[in-house]
C-alpha cells in the first residue's frame, strides 16, 4: 500500500475533537440546552419547500448578511459569514497569516486559534495569562514586541475559563498589537458588553460570532464576523465559491427574527449557571468566574480525570480540560437544562464524597 506523507509541519499535529459517547447527560460541548422556537422550524420548513435546489446559492449571502448587519447596526459590507465561526477564523488566517507570519495567543484559551494558525503554516507565539487566568497586559506588550504577530487573538468570554475581557483590556491590546486583533465572541451574548462597538474602518479589529450557542443552531454550522469593509473585501480572495448553502442562509436569516426568544434563553442559561456556581461553592472544588454558558472547575483533592471517569460512569459527560495548557485536573461543565444540571450536581457531589 502506498501512503502519501502529509506536509512535514502537520506530522506532529492532532485533530481537534471532543469525546462523543452515549450518556444521559451531555454537558461537554457548550451547546444550547434548548432547541430553536417551533415558529422558526415552521418558517424554515415553509421556505425550504420553495427553494430552487437546482440553482446555486447566493454566493454573497446577501439577505443573510443584511439581517446580521441590521442586528448589529452596521452595513452589509462589514459582515462576512461562514460555515461556523471556525471557518470564519480559518478564512481570516488563510488571508492574513500563513508561512513566515506569526499569530499570538494567550493561554489558556480556545485551542483552535493556534491549531488553525498552524494548519495555515503560521508560527504561533503563546503568551501566558496570570495565575488567576486574567489577561496580563504586560505579557501582551512583551509578546507583541518580540513576536510581531500579524494576528493577535483574544477570546471573550474566554474558552475554557469563561472570563470576560473588559473593554479597557481590548483597547489596551489594540494599542500595542502590530497587526490585526481578533476578538472571538462565540459566547458574546452572555457578556454585558461587546467589542463590536469598537469596530471601525480605521481600527484593525475583527469580532467573530456564532449561531451555535445562543441561537440554538449548532447543527447548522453558521458563524460570522463584523469587521472593517476593506478586510471583508480581502476575505473574498480565499473563500470557496458558494461556500454557504441555501438552507444555511435561510436558517440564519429566519433565526434573527426571534431575538426575544434568544434573549429569553440566554437569561435562563445565566440563571442556571449561577445556580451551578453557587452549588460548586459548597463542594470541594476550585472554580473560576464565568460570563459564558459553562463553568471551569478543578477538584481540590482528586485527579480531574478520575472525577471525569466517575461522572461518566454515572452517565454524565463533561469536558476534560486537564491536557490543555495550565489546566491540570480541570473540568468544564456546560450549562444544561435544570434537570440536567441537577443530575450533574448530584453526581459530582456523590463522586467527590
Amino acid at each position: 500500500m502506498v501512503r502519501i506523507p502529509v506536509r512535514d509541519d502537520l506530522k506532529a499535529l492532532e485533530g481537534y475533537h471532543s469525546p462523543q459517547v452515549e450518556v444521559r447527560v451531555r454537558l461537554n460541548t457548550n451547546e444550547s440546552p434548548a432547541p430553536p422556537p417551533p415558529a422558526w422550524r415552521d418558517a424554515l420548513a415553509a421556505e425550504l419547500s420553495r427553494v430552487e435546489w437546482h440553482r446555486y446559492p447566493d454566493r454573497a449571502a446577501t439577505e443573510l448578511r443584511d439581517s446580521i448587519a441590521a442586528l448589529h447596526g452596521v452595513s452589509r459590507d462589514h459582515v462576512f459569514a461562514g460555515n461556523g465561526s471556525n471557518e470564519v477564523l480559518q478564512t481570516l488566517l488563510l488571508t492574513f497569516a500563513g508561512p513566515g507570519r506569526t499569530v499570538a495567543t494567550f493561554e489558556p484559551t480556545y485551542q483552535l486559534h493556534g491549531h488553525i494558525a498552524r494548519l495555515t503554516g503560521a508560527a504561533v507565539a503563546e503568551g501566558e495569562r496570570r495565575a488567576d487566568f486574567t489577561l496580563d497586559l504586560g505579557e501582551v506588550e512583551r509578546l507583541c514586541a518580540s513576536a510581531d504577530p500579524i494576528i493577535t487573538f483574544l477570546c471573550s468570554p474566554n474558552n475554557p475559563t469563561g472570563m470576560v475581557e473588559p473593554e479597557t483590556n481590548v483597547r489596551a491590546v489594540l494599542d500595542v498589537a502590530p497587526g490585526l486583533v481578533v476578538v472571538d465572541e462565540a459566547y458574546g451574548q452572555f457578556s454585558e458588553w461587546s467589542a463590536i462597538g469598537l469596530v471601525d474602518e480605521d481600527v484593525p479589529l475583527v469580532v467573530t460570532r456564532t449561531f451555535s450557542k445562543t441561537w440554538s443552531m449548532a447543527g447548522a454550522r453558521l458563524g460570522y464576523l463584523i469587521g472593517p469593509r476593506w478586510l471583508v473585501t480581502e476575505l473574498d480572495k480565499v473563500t470557496l465559491p458558494y461556500h454557504l448553502d441555501t438552507a444555511k442562509q435561510v436558517a440564519g436569516r429566519l433565526a434573527l427574527r426571534f431575538v426575544d426568544d434568544m434573549e429569553a434563553r440566554v437569561a435562563g442559561i445565566v440563571a442556571e449557571r449561577e445556580r451551578i456556581q453557587a452549588a460548586l461553592e459548597q463542594l470541594d472544588v476550585e472554580q473560576w468566574p464565568s460570563g459564558a454558558n459553562f463553568v471551569l472547575f478543578r477538584p481540590r483533592h482528586r485527579q480531574g480525570v478520575e472525577v471525569w471517569n466517575d461522572l461518566l460512569a454515572r452517565s454524565v459527560l463533561v469536558r476534560d480540560c486537564s491536557g490543555w495548557p495550565r489546566l491540570s485536573n480541570c473540568l468544564r461543565v456546560t450549562v444544561g437544562t435544570p434537570e440536567e444540571n441537577a443530575l450533574f450536581l448530584h453526581a459530582l457531589e456523590e463522586v467527590l464524597r
